[in-house]
């Protein structure tokens, strides 16, 4: 039994006796004329299939006699392979999702309408996950709008929240592949500290790191940030395009993905190669905030709470530092929460501040400082994996003091 039939046995345990579950993989989304933006599978299907192909469509029923899964994919069009490449076949989409039956997306019009008719289905779920800011309706909604019509003594519910508290807690196969994720951003933050040297162009640093992706089959798991110098301050600077100078800091906040799993790693570097004294001395100050939630990050602990032990700390540090004159001028400085949920998606499910860590969640570690008046911005980002007493820093590997970081760099 795969990691993915083990999901959905889970899954089943959550669903009413005589009910029908269904969830899309969704469709390519044009971008423009006849291109499509790359297609990437609905979370929620994924995470219970590991088929990332469009125009899928993920059946579960359950009544008193039966536990049953269906994998409906796309029907082969010879024509259209000839463009876009092969499509996936049954044999490998049953071998990939471990689902009872695999059929072809023609039938699948016709195999609802049997199933809701001779199996004494009276509960639909349907996948309401609307993790898309636009209004547009995803094939799901569109497809409950029809149901409704069609059979409107049904009783509709749904699915997202029960995936949601799946996805919450990483089984072993999930935290291997962030654990991947995170090793290969390091191979690629390493490989451009190496070449990283003033007067270059932020893109050229991120071509670097993208060309380690590329060599470990990766891609990357947001838009990268790569902001020297006054762009430092901007939270989710994409532009990439300063050329930078001497005496420079450049924050970076990226990561790889693999089999849908990334990293989310962020790191300030010195592009001369050295850290001033200031430099330095900010530097320490988000280093021991970092070190700070990481032993504090517990089960039991809530996000906002983690917040709030870098508001505290830095309340003093600052002070100290003479940087602010009192703790509530912290936010001057430090304007963003320091952790969120990380997993098929950068801000994964989970997302609220107030939720209780449980030991298999992954977070994020990512307290920052941004001084516009100096032209500073500094985040250090690793990513915490909870565990039964305490945390484990997945990121340990990335180097991060400032003595690694100048010895990396030293030329």
């Amino acid at each position: 039994m795969n990691n993915y039939q083990n999901r959905r046995n889970k899954l089943f345990e959550n669903l009413a006796q005589g009910s029908l579950s269904i969830l899309f993989s969704g469709s390519p989304v044009r971008k423009s004329a006849d291109a499509d933006y790359p297609f990437e599978a609905n979370r929620n299907f994924y995470y219970l299939t590991g088929i990332d192909e469009p125009e899928a469509v993920l059946v579960l029923i359950k009544t008193a006699q039966l536990e049953k899964s269906f994998l409906f994919i796309r029907d082969i069009d010879e024509m259209m392979e000839k463009w876009v490449g092969i499509y996936i076949r049954p044999q490998q989409a049953q071998e990939i999702s471990g689902v009872d039956q695999v059929l072809f997306r023609s039938t699948f019009k016709d195999f609802l309408g049997r199933q809701l008719m001779f199996n004494a289905i009276d509960t639909l779920y349907l996948d309401g996950d609307r993790q898309r800011a636009d209004a547009r309706p995803l094939e799901g909604e569109r497809f409950a709008l029809k149901m409704k019509k069609s059979y409107p003594l049904l009783n509709y519910r749904d699915l997202s929240n029960f995936v949601f508290s799946q996805r919450l807690i990483k089984d072993d196969q999930e935290i291997a592949k962030i654990r991947q994720a995170i090793d290969i951003t390091n191979k690629g933050l390493q490989f451009m500290l190496k070449n990283m040297k003033p007067q270059q162009f932020e893109y050229e640093y991120l071509a670097d790191v993208r060309y380690i992706y590329n060599k470990h089959g990766a891609s990357e798991m947001f838009d990268s940030i790569v902001a020297s110098g006054p762009n430092g301050v901007i939270l989710h600077y994409v532009s990439n395009d300063r050329k930078t100078s001497e005496g420079d800091l450049c924050l970076f906040d990226l990561g790889a993905k693999k089999e849908g799993y990334g990293a989310d790693i962020s790191r300030t570097y010195p592009v001369s190669g050295q850290f001033s004294e200031r430099q330095k001395q900010l530097y320490t100050i988000v280093l021991g905030a970092m070190e700070r939630v990481k032993a504090f990050a517990r089960p039991g602990v809530t996000l906002a709470q983690l917040t709030q032990q870098v508001i505290d700390y830095y309340g003093k540090a600052l002070v100290e530092i003479g940087l602010i004159q009192d703790k509530s001028e912290v936010s001057k400085y430090y304007y963003h929460s320091v952790s969120h949920f990380l997993g098929l998606d950068t801000h994964d499910v989970g997302g609220s501040m107030g939720l209780m860590l449980e030991p298999g969640h992954v977070i994020t570690n990512e307290p920052g400082l941004y001084i516009e008046e100096e032209q500073i911005g500094i985040r250090l980002e690793n990513d915490l994996l909870i565990t039964e007493n305490g945390c484990e820093d997945l990121c340990v590997d990335v180097p991060l003091s400032i003595a690694d970081i100048e010895s990396i760099m030293k030329r």
